[in-house]
């Protein structure tokens, strides 16, 4: 498994007045433009997009109203090797997701098929997410809301990985509660 380390562009957190418009506007991109956008967990009209998303909505004049951005440098991913090759023109998308649901970090954990993640998934699978490459895999993805939480998990996960410690260690955010606020 490896990191990420390259500089990114800010997420955008928006409301727009009638979701359906989002849709119908994406097929009106230009084709290759890949548009993705997620509802913000908990709300009912706050999403957040990348900022190649977002610069093709202004280029299409697709009304939306700014409510905040998040650097998306400030999000942590922790890729596996096929996630890191098959999802690196995707990772602001993979990190619009995890904001979306409210997290600081997302680790790759498996792919979807995998008869054993390593890890127990009986007691929910709320603190899991998926993103779907361009190629077909599907990734599923542990969410992290500390940076203590990110640490924990890891340890056990990657058996004590020191590459693994040290990015847990050296997330940007240290809890939800640095999260740019949209309220």
């Amino acid at each position: 498994m490896s990191t990420t380390s390259h500089v990114l562009r800010p997420l955008t957190y928006f409301t727009i007045e009638d979701e359906s418009i989002l849709a119908e506007a994406f097929e009106r991109l230009d084709e290759g433009t890949y548009a993705i956008t997620f509802k913000v967990k908990g709300t009912d009209d706050v999403f957040v997009t990348t900022a190649g998303t977002r610069e093709a909505m202004d280029l299409h004049d697709i009304p939306y109203n700014l409510v905040a951005e998040e650097e998306s440098s400030k999000i942590g991913l922790y890729h596996s090797a096929m996630s890191r090759e098959e999802l690196s023109d995707c990772e602001d998308g993979v990190r619009a997701l995890t904001v979306a649901c409210g997290a600081i970090a997302a680790a790759c954990v498996g792919v979807n098929g995998d008869s054993d993640l390593g890890f127990d998934l009986s007691d929910g699978f709320e603190k899991h997410t998926y993103f779907t490459a361009p190629a077909g895999h599907t990734f599923i993805f542990r969410l992290f809301y500390e940076r203590e939480e990110a640490a924990d998990f890891l340890a056990r996960f990657t058996a004590e990985d020191e590459g693994a410690a040290k990015w847990a260690e050296e997330l940007p955010l240290a809890s939800t509660e640095e999260l740019a606020s949209f309220h």
